[in-house]
């Protein structure tokens, strides 16, 4: 890792204070291709979720695959996928960018349970809206078997830049204002609890399957820096 870099991202880290302009001067983020991840909401415990992002690297062997009863199964934990898959499992994974700036400080993602809904939702303790993220339908508990989250329109998942080189963070990014965001999360009452017995309307699911490579195609490769907050 350069200097230069190193010295940006000691002071991204140090700075937690950091204001959305002066995050969105530091990094850029850069397009992905949507099929080759998978959001999950992972059952822990009892009653709690816990966020879950894995990108296929190379098409085989598969890093997750769709059961049966329309769960999914995350099939890297069976084999040594590396280089083969990654895993966000945090913050310091996957993060919130919002109109071109990062939101890591202000806002943090949570999955919660509606009925037989996961709502993965931004909030922020500085307002009590819940923007809306993504949702899943929740068919059966099972500690083995992990909830496809779809992202809802206009959100995608996308790399995090410094400069020219990539770093391996991932975004859930929405390419509209934040205020534009709460404004529409409150007149449509999407970013309020909905009454009791009362879920989310009826996503449209669909398990991307990870990409294929032509004929005499190498491995896809993706020239990532850690990032180490």
């Amino acid at each position: 890792m350069g200097a230069g870099l190193a010295l940006a991202l000691a002071g991204a880290s140090g700075g937690l204070g950091l204001g959305g302009s002066q995050a969105a001067s530091l990094f850029n983020s850069l397009p992905l291709e949507q099929s080759r991840f998978a959001v999950l909401a992972q059952p822990v415990g009892r009653n709690d979720w816990k966020l879950l992002v894995l990108e296929q690297i190379r098409p085989e062997p598969r890093c997750w695959q769709a059961r049966p009863d329309g769960l999914i199964d995350p099939t890297l934990n069976r084999f040594d996928f590396t280089g083969i898959c990654s895993r966000y499992i945090d913050s310091n994974g996957y993060s919130l960018r919002v109109g071109g700036s990062d939101l890591g400080s202000s806002h943090r993602l949570r999955l919660k349970q509606e009925g037989n809904r996961i709502a993965l939702v931004a909030i922020s303790p500085s307002d009590a809206t819940e923007l809306p993220v993504g949702q899943g339908l929740l068919r059966q508990r099972d500690r083995d078997g992990f909830v496809l989250i779809q992202l809802e329109p206009d959100w995608r998942l996308q790399r995090r830049a410094f400069g020219s080189q990539t770093l391996s963070h991932v975004y859930l990014a929405n390419e509209a204002p934040l205020a534009q965001l709460i404004a529409r999360a409150n007149t449509t009452g999407a970013g309020r609890t909905p009454p009791q017995g009362q879920g989310l309307p009826e996503p449209a699911l669909a398990l991307n399957p990870p990409p294929t490579l032509a004929a005499g195609q190498g491995p896809v490769s993706l020239p990532v820096v850690p990032y180490r907050p």
